[in-house]
């Protein structure tokens, strides 16, 4: 899936850091993702044959072997690989026949391509792959064209070339055996693909860490598989290839992989590619806790992020031992590591949450503007305290904040939206956001801009239909950060509070899916 949006991220940005520090885990594991700069077909709409198409992914394929190698020798246990990486994007249904291959379901065949090459025919890239995590002794998650053969004349379903072709998944065990495929869901304008008639599930055990989930990309926005790995099968470790465009203010890659992994509870091995021109770039290893990330919008050279992880597989920890993430149920909230929140001053003020007067007791002017294609009801922060309530259909967002008196030179601004989401993609959200403008006019309220001097202090809050709220705080130069506190207040206000930032606070959003209201 590539999610392209008209605006790109020009700004050249690097920032690899740990977010929050956590406590050493007793039971831990080392995890390791690979940004990489593919290299593409440069006629994915012309067909080529079998051959033509292995030498190019081949050479692909060499790059993965050697970074599996980098983070072989590193102690990595498991890597993942970005959604396209072998063959690139932008293929019609017919371009990309000469990629696909058939995956057994590991779940009715045993099979290790790399010890058993000749036991299923024109599986070169899958036997490749089972040899690169045979050779290095890791857990490799790669992601690859699929195909499924099927009779249009038994099949109602099947295409009329008489093959499925899946955007796949692969897992490989550390000694080359394939152990999971997942064909993905949700795709985002992918003609190549065919999408599974029914959802998919997909886990996968190891002895390092239990069990993963698989998703990719645009799924992350979805209740199946996303939500309901976690909720429904209790997953609290992701697997997640992706080739992601970036779009501020709300859906930089790193911005909601960083939302996601904080707000569901979760680590989420997040491999994205590297394509500058296109505006994608954007990949981590996040827990609950802390993340190790990068972002580089203008790098020409791809990127391996390793990091130290905590199990989160209760079944891993046996009996009386403490489990890290069970103080961390999905969805919940929680307060920051190492701070019980109250350093934050906000229940010392004494404010309450009331619309922000102007001089002589004025409104603050309240206006729309077009934010991710969405029709945002927003009203601008004025003075260097206040309040600020907002509401758009039954959902409405409060702010407090403070700031110093230099910082409001840049305009920011509070926005609402409740409502489908209909531009590239279908899907209902319930969104606060505190954002800084591009300009110092109320239309660029919503544009993108990833840079600040501004630092604000500040308590969001709404009142959200839905539990599934993914906080976010995004600072200058693409710098995560995560909240002082958040959660449900004593009203049943989800909020989320921050002070004490060090660099200028860019966005500061509560995204929530509504899932079950996505067929409005």
């Amino acid at each position: 899936m590539r999610l392209r949006w008209p605006v790109l991220l020009r700004a050249a940005l690097c920032a690899t850091l740990l977010v929050v520090r956590a406590a050493e885990p007793r039971y831990s594991y080392v995890a390791a993702v690979y940004e990489h700069r593919v290299e593409l077909n440069p006629n994915p709409r012309e067909t080529l044959g079998r051959r033509a198409a292995l030498e190019h992914a081949q050479k692909n394929l060499d790059v993965l072997e050697e970074q599996a190698g980098r983070a072989a020798q590193q102690g990595v246990q498991i890597i993942v690989f970005p959604e396209d990486a072998i063959q690139g994007f932008n293929f019609t249904r017919a371009s990309i026949a000469s990629y696909l291959e058939t995956v057994p379901d590991p779940g009715l065949v045993t099979w290790c391509p790399c010890a058993e090459p000749t036991r299923f025919p024109d599986t070169e890239i899958l036997q490749r792959l089972s040899c690169i995590a045979r050779r290095n002794r890791l857990y490799l998650v790669a992601n690859m064209a699929g195909r499924q053969p099927c009779d249009p004349t038994t099949d109602a379903h099947c295409p009329s070339d008489g093959r499925y072709q899946f955007n796949t998944d692969v897992v490989f065990s550390d000694d080359g055996a394939l152990v999971a495929r997942y064909h993905k869901q949700n795709l985002y304008f992918e003609a190549a693909f065919d999408a599974p008639r029914a959802a998919e599930l997909v886990t996968f055990s190891t002895p390092f860490a239990g069990r993963f989930g698989v998703l990719t990309c645009f799924d992350l926005l979805f209740r199946a598989p996303a939500v309901a790995l976690v909720e429904e099968l209790g997953v609290r470790q992701l697997v997640y290839p992706t080739a992601w465009m970036n779009q501020l203010p709300l859906l930089s890659a790193v911005q909601i992989q960083r939302s996601f992994s904080y707000g569901a509870g979760v680590t989420l091995l997040a491999a994205n590619i590297r394509a500058a021109d296109l505006g994608m770039t954007g990949s981590g290893v996040y827990t609950p806790w802390h993340a190790v990330y990068h972002h580089d919008a203008a790098g020409e050279t791809g990127r391996l992020l390793v990091g130290t992880v905590p199990v989160l597989d209760p079944a891993m920890m046996g009996e009386g031992v403490e489990n890290p993430g069970s103080a961390v149920a999905p969805f919940s909230g929680r307060v920051r590591q190492g701070s019980d929140g109250s350093h934050d001053g906000w229940h010392a003020t004494g404010w309450h949450f009331k619309s922000q007067g102007g001089s002589c007791g004025q409104e603050p002017p309240v206006f729309t503007s077009t934010m991710m294609y969405d029709n945002f009801t927003l009203s601008p922060l004025q003075g260097v305290r206040g309040n600020l309530s907002i509401c758009h259909g039954t959902l409405c967002c409060h702010l407090l904040f403070r700031r110093s008196a230099a910082s409001q030179e840049e305009l920011y601004a509070l926005g609402v939206f409740q409502g489908l989401h209909v531009v590239h993609g279908v899907y209902f959200l319930e969104v606060c956001a505190l954002v800084r403008c591009a300009g110092t006019d109320f239309a660029s309220c919503g544009e993108e801009i990833d840079h600040s001097r501004s630092l604000i202090d500040f308590r969001l809050e709404g009142n959200f239909s839905s539990r599934h709220i993914f906080p976010g705080i995004l600072g200058s130069g693409m710098v995560l950060d995560v909240p002082d506190e958040s959660g449900r207040g004593t009203d049943g206000q989800f909020y989320m509070s921050r002070a004490g930032m060090t660099t200028g606070l860019v966005t500061a959003v509560l995204y929530s899916r509504v899932y079950e209201k996505d067929g409005e």
